[in-house]
């Protein structure tokens, strides 16, 4: 193995919170690690002496002054070379980079010095999270939704067949008031909308239940306390309305908002290489079982 445990450790670790910087450009809001962090976390990581980055090529791609105003752009070319115990590993990234200053000797330097720095990010991005590779995860995967919309979850609790005859239009009138016992609340209606041809997926509440999961600790981090994250994608949309309860997993402050911030929360679970639809399968059956005992299996529980 090339990394050292430790080493692995530190690269697989996300990126903290208060490390990461946002401005805002045409409009959009783009998150960045500074340049100096991300040297700082190389030199933590890999060694003083163990790494260098080189300049492999700088081009100026405009340079103009204007009522004594001077701006350069640049782009450049930069490899990372890191030094293990068994063997060399380079990486290279592309950066681009603007200067402004009274003079054009000063929008030039500052041009360059950008550039490289933004290739030397992006060539360290390759390694792992602390370097900003996790804040790529707010893009959209094409790929990531195709296999979504492929396979669409399942449904964890199973809502028994009415035993009855072909319902009526005075039977589905009749108010629906089955409720889970202790803290769970399933509000009546007055149709029993999964008896309709068109039936339309069921959403349970319970609060037990999300307190259960707000103790667990953090999916990403194991960090405690952590929030009740309802899985979006599990159930379809509808307005002013969760998916069902059932469809929790607990993640800690700064992962909750990452997966609300990403936009696309299948790509974001699918890069973290993390599957929550079974953790959040196991998390409700185990709240069923400490509601009616242990003897009883989930499935004979009478679900609204």
């Amino acid at each position: 193995m090339s990394f050292t445990e430790t080493q692995i450790g530190a690269l697989r670790r996300n990126l903290n919170e208060v490390h990461i910087r946002r401005r805002q450009v045409n409009g959009r809001e783009l998150t960045f690690v500074e340049g100096w962090h991300a040297i700082s976390e190389a030199n933590r990581i890999f060694g003083f002496d163990q790494w260098d980055r080189e300049t492999i090529e700088s081009k100026c791609l405009l340079a103009r002054e204007v009522r004594g105003n001077c701006h350069a752009v640049y782009i450049a070319k930069v490899r990372v070379t890191v030094r293990t115990a068994d063997r060399i590993v380079v990486r290279e990234g592309h950066g681009c980079g603007e200067g402004k200053g009274s003079s054009l000797a000063e929008a030039h330097d500052m041009g360059v010095k950008s550039a490289e720095t933004d290739g030397t990010k992006r060539a360290l991005a390759t390694f792992g999270n602390p370097f900003g590779l996790s804040l790529y995860l707010r893009k959209r995967s094409k790929r990531a939704q195709g296999r979504v919309a492929a396979n669409p979850p399942e449904p964890f609790a199973k809502i028994p067949e009415p035993q009855s005859l072909p319902v009526s239009p005075q039977t589905a009138l009749q108010p629906d008031v089955s409720t889970l016992t202790g803290d769970a609340v399933v509000h009546n209606s007055q149709i029993d909308k999964s008896s309709l041809r068109y039936g339309h997926p069921r959403r349970f509440r319970d609060k037990a239940h999300l307190r259960f999961v707000a103790s667990q600790p953090c999916l990403m981090c194991s960090r405690t306390p952590s929030d009740p994250h309802h899985l979006r994608f599990a159930q379809p949309r509808a307005m002013s309305m969760k998916v069902s309860d059932e469809f929790t997993v607990p993640l800690c402050r700064t992962h909750h908002r990452q997966v609300h911030q990403s936009g696309d929360e299948v790509a974001w679970w699918n890069d973290m290489d993390v599957d929550p639809l079974p953790i959040a399968e196991g998390l409700w059956n185990e709240t069923l079982q400490r509601r009616i005992g242990k003897s009883t299996p989930a499935a004979a529980f009478p679900l609204p």
